[in-house]
């Protein structure tokens, strides 16, 4: 099935070549969860601040438990700061 990764901000270093705008398509195994995503594609867990997934938050201790679906999106913002 077919996912798309979108890595933020010093994340984005994370995407592998042939990426646009911020964004890859992937074809994954149906039950792929946002952590072995990360694990795939060497995303420290701690530099992954917010994960969104269809633009829904996914809290940490969902991660690891969170099916990906057909066509779904998954999106990583490291932490930020700003005044």
């Amino acid at each position: 099935m077919r996912v798309r990764l979108k890595l933020f901000a010093t994340l984005s270093t994370y995407l592998p070549a042939g990426a646009k705008d911020n964004a890859v398509d992937l074809e994954v195994e149906a039950g792929t969860t946002p952590h072995q995503l990360m694990v795939r594609h060497r995303i420290p867990f701690e530099q992954a601040h917010l994960v969104v997934v269809n633009g829904l938050f996914v809290a940490p201790s969902e991660r690891d438990r969170l099916a990906l679906g057909e066509g779904d999106v998954l999106a990583l913002w490291p932490p930020v700061a700003g005044g």
